[in-house]
C-alpha cells in the first residue's frame, strides 16, 4: 500500500462504505448504543455481518461464555430493529501467542470476506471490545492488512498512566497483531478521549424512555445498570463505544478530532513501546459531545 493510499485510508471515508461489526455486546449497555448507531446510518454505512467477540467479567464465566452471550444480545437488538443481518460467533478464547489465530466463524468469514475488497475499495471493520477475532483473521490471511481499515475503541489516552483499558488488556497480543501488521489503524482511546461521551438519567428519561422498542430498551437498560451502583446519587454513565461508528460518520470533524502519529504498541506490563517506525495511524484525541449526542438520539428516534 503507498503512503498516499493510507493517508486517504485513515481519513473518513466519503460516500456509502461497507461495514463490518466485532461486539462484545454483552459485556456493557454501550455496544447496544453502537450497534443501533450503525444500523440507523444505513444511508452510508452498508452493514455486511456483525461478529460476537469474547469477553471475560462479572458478566461471564469465561471468554467463550461471554461470547455467546454476546451472540444472543446481537440478536436482541436486531429483533428490536426488525433487521436481519448476518451475526457470526467469535473466539471462544484469547489468543494465546501473537503467531496462533483462534479459529472461529468470525473470524474466518473476516479473512475471506476482505478477498472482495482492496486498498482502494477497503471493507471497514468497526472494533468495541477484545480484538481477538480480527487478528485471527489478520494471522489467517494477511490481506486483511491491505484490504481493510480498522476502527477501533481500545486502550486510553497517550497521556494516561498506563494501557490497561478492558479491551486492550483483555487480549494484548491480539492488539499487538493487529497494530503491528500494516492494517490501516484508527484509534479511540477510552480514558482521556472518548470517557468524555458520557449520558445522564434525565437526558435518557427525556430523549428516548417509551419512544420506541429500541429507544426504551437502551434508556431502561442503562438505568438499570447505573442504578445497581449509583442509586440515589447523580451519575453520568460513559456509552463510548458509540464513538467508533461515528468516526465513520466524521465529515467535517462534527463529532471528533484527531490526527495521524506513529504506531505505538502496548507491552505486556502496561505501556505504549516508544516507535518511531511505526506505520502511520490516527489518533483521535477529542470528542464534541453534545453534537454526537444529538445525532445519536435523533437516529435512534428515527425510522
Amino acid at each position: 500500500m503507498t503512503y498516499e493510499q493510507r493517508m486517504k485510508n485513515l481519513s473518513v471515508p466519503e460516500g456509502r462504505i461497507d461495514v463490518v461489526l466485532d461486539t462484545d455486546a454483552y459485556n456493557e449497555i454501550d455496544d447496544q448504543f453502537a450497534i443501533a448507531y450503525l444500523l440507523k446510518n444505513s444511508d452510508k454505512l452498508n452493514t455486511k455481518a456483525i461478529y460476537a467477540a469474547p469477553f471475560l467479567n462479572s458478566r461471564s464465566t469465561s471468554a467463550g461464555e461471554g461470547m455467546e452471550k454476546s451472540y444472543k444480545e446481537i440478536y436482541k437488538l436486531l429483533g428490536l430493529m426488525n433487521i436481519e443481518k448476518d451475526v457470526f460467533r467469535g473466539s471462544d478464547r484469547f489468543l494465546e501467542n501473537e503467531e496462533t489465530p483462534v479459529i472461529s466463524d468470525a473470524a474466518r468469514d473476516l479473512a475471506a470476506r476482505v478477498e472482495d475488497y482492496s486498498p482502494e475499495n477497503p471493507l471497514y471493520v468497526v472494533a468495541i471490545g477484545a480484538i481477538t477475532n480480527v487478528a485471527s483473521a489478520v494471522l489467517l490471511n494477511p490481506k486483511v492488512a491491505e484490504n481493510a481499515v480498522l476502527v477501533w475503541l481500545g486502550g486510553h489516552g497517550l497521556h494516561f498512566h498506563n494501557t490497561r483499558e478492558f479491551n486492550m488488556v483483555q487480549d494484548i497480543a491480539a492488539s499487538r497483531v493487529v497494530m503491528s501488521s500494516g492494517l490501516p489503524f484508527v484509534q479511540l482511546p477510552c480514558c482521556g478521549v472518548v470517557s468524555g461521551f458520557t449520558v445522564s438519567k434525565p437526558e435518557l428519561e427525556y430523549w428516548l424512555m417509551d419512544k420506541n422498542p429500541l429507544a426504551d430498551y437502551l434508556a431502561r437498560n442503562t438505568i438499570q445498570e447505573a442504578e445497581s451502583y449509583a442509586h440515589g446519587r447523580p451519575w453520568t454513565r460513559v456509552i463510548w463505544d458509540v464513538t467508533a461508528v461515528a468516526w465513520l460518520v466524521n465529515d467535517k470533524d462534527r463529532f471528533m478530532l484527531s490526527r495521524v502519529i506513529n504506531t505505538s504498541l502496548s507491552d505486556y506490563e502496561g505501556k505504549y513501546e516508544p516507535n518511531a517506525d511505526g506505520d502511520p495511524m490516527r489518533y483521535v484525541y477529542y470528542i464534541h459531545r453534545d453534537a454526537l449526542m444529538k445525532d445519536l438520539f435523533d437516529k435512534i428516534l428515527g425510522e
